[in-house]
């Protein structure tokens, strides 16, 4: 017999009740333990992934519509769709000097750096979190609320994310110009689209570390994160991954194309999305969210998991 709606709501409210994890405590980790263990992250990630990434970033920055698989095919493999298979594998790894500099740094910023604005937030304002929204609620959205802030700042690194998605969907760009060269010749030109990138950053890492602190406070009871298994931090990342990646899709198309163009080319980010809605449709916003999900989505579960699992562990050798 299915419960009644009282029975439900009464339910609901002896989970959230039973969960007293205040957003005042947290425990420290050594900043050697967070850069090892998102380093290690990062590296693994780009080992696995980074044919993956190119895929995705052809995809979304891809203009027309795919009606067959030949089509796809020169999507993907441009000038190598008819080559050898093995050819046409390696040839997603374009770029691949600037993906390791920027996925290691991005996430060593990033899945290292949370826990310092999280250690800040819980010191300095734990107890507006618990006061405002609660016991377990206010400890789950300070987390979100660090990520967030966390991934505004991520645009200092932006340079390397350029270089790396026009290597992968635009190699042209380049002309036989070096690194120096480009960022000589460029300059501030690299941190294009900046806004565009704060913009997606603010909510996906919101629902990343949110999603993922949710999914321990909530489905697992637990009060202290760093005490949850490998299984448990797979499923949180899962939740964090999937929340982020839906969240930040549109504003991840529109960063792509600002990137991806030659570096001479001008425009705004709202002239994109206004020629994205009149001539594809609202569904252009969210191109690339299936390959995201099924290929990008266990990327970041895969690297989140990593991070979250590696960190205390180093913490606890060290």
């Amino acid at each position: 017999m299915a419960p009644s709606a009282s029975e439900a709501a009464s339910k609901a409210a002896a989970v959230v009740a039973g969960t007293s994890s205040s957003a005042k405590d947290f425990k420290k980790e050594s900043t050697i333990a967070r850069v090892l263990g998102a380093g290690s992250a990062g590296i693994a990630e780009l080992a696995v992934f980074h044919p993956v990434d190119t895929t995705a970033k052809r995809l979304m920055s891809n203009q027309g519509k795919i009606t067959s698989a030949s089509q796809l095919n020169a999507v993907v493999f441009k000038e190598h769709a008819h080559a050898s298979i093995p050819n046409r594998f390696l040839s997603l790894f374009p770029g691949l000097g600037y993906a390791a500099a920027y996925k290691v740094l991005q996430r060593v910023y990033k899945y290292g750096g949370q826990p310092f604005v999280r250690d800040y937030l819980a010191q300095h304002h734990g107890g507006s979190f618990d006061r405002t929204f609660g016991k377990g609620n206010g400890k789950a959205i300070m987390h979100a609320t660090a990520g967030s802030l966390i991934g505004i700042g991520e645009i200092v690194i932006l340079p390397l994310d350029v270089l790396k998605i026009k290597r992968q969907t635009n190699p042209e760009a380049f002309r036989g110009r070096g690194l120096f060269k480009i960022i000589k010749d460029e300059g501030l030109g690299l941190y294009r689209g900046w806004g565009w990138t704060a913009a997606r950053n603010a909510p996906g890492s919101f629902a990343l570390f949110g999603g993922s602190a949710v999914a321990k406070e909530y489905f697992y009871k637990l009060s202290d994160y760093n005490a949850a298994t490998w299984t448990q931090n797979f499923v949180a990342s899962i939740a964090g991954a999937s929340a982020s990646l839906i969240v930040s899709a549109p504003l991840d198309v529109i960063k792509t194309r600002i990137q991806n163009r030659n570096f001479e080319e001008k425009g705004s980010g709202f002239k994109i999305v206004s020629n994205m809605a009149r001539k594809e449709g609202f569904s252009s916003f969210f191109k690339g969210l299936t390959p995201k999900l099924l290929m990008t989505g266990p990327k970041l579960v895969f690297s989140f998991w990593l991070a979250q699992t590696l960190i205390p562990a180093f913490n606890k050798v060290l």
